[in-house]
């Protein structure tokens, strides 16, 4: 009881040092803060769940919570990449698959499906996309699917979920990868003659 108690009062101190701040005073702060606390967290609109909005009842001055629990998919993927602030090609590539993944339900796809997606998002023109892409596959984001397509691989959706916090994309995705077996002979234990 005590827990809910401190959490209620921590929720409504937010409330009250957001509330007399403008709408992108305040999405800035809430990233800022988790970003501080290395909590991975979006604050575009149309992707957050669950979405608490808070009526304020004039008459007592306090607030009432309206929960929804539904996330709105309908993110644009302008939005999206400027929210994931890629800064490589390798990074941009990742964001876009993690896109054409989450929100456009294509599971596999092509460079050029990353190209035209990049493009949408009226993102700078990839230098060499068949070279970013693979690059990106290098790098483990990506990983081979369906007749020689692409497809996000659990780390690099990892690495996206966690961006625009590149400390904690770059701990995520480590901690996923394997160590490489070394492939050299092993010594013979006998010493030289």
């Amino acid at each position: 009881m005590e827990n809910d108690n401190n959490n209620l009062e921590c929720f409504t101190a937010i409330v009250r040092a957001l509330n007399g701040l403008d709408s992108e005073t305040q999405k800035r702060t809430l990233q800022a803060v988790a970003t501080f606390l290395n909590i991975p967290f979006s604050v575009s609109e149309s992707h957050l769940g669950p979405i608490i909005s808070q009526k304020r009842n004039s008459d007592v001055g306090s607030f009432q919570n309206e929960t929804s629990f539904s996330v709105n998919r309908d993110i644009s993927p302008k939005d999206f990449i400027r929210d994931k602030l890629p800064r490589t090609d390798v990074e941009r590539v990742a964001c876009l698959a993690y896109y054409l993944t989450h929100y456009r339900s294509t599971q596999f796809f092509k460079t050029l499906d990353i190209s035209s997606l990049n493009t949408e998002a009226a993102q700078p023109k990839l230098s060499n996309a068949t070279y970013a892409v693979d690059n990106a596959a290098k790098a483990g984001l990506l990983v081979p699917g369906d007749r020689g397509s692409k497809q996000l691989s659990a780390a690099g959706e990892t690495f996206v979920q966690a961006l625009p916090d590149r400390d904690a994309a770059k701990a995520a995705i480590s901690n996923m990868r394997l160590k490489k077996r070394s492939k050299k002979n092993p010594r013979n234990s006998t010493t030289d003659k």
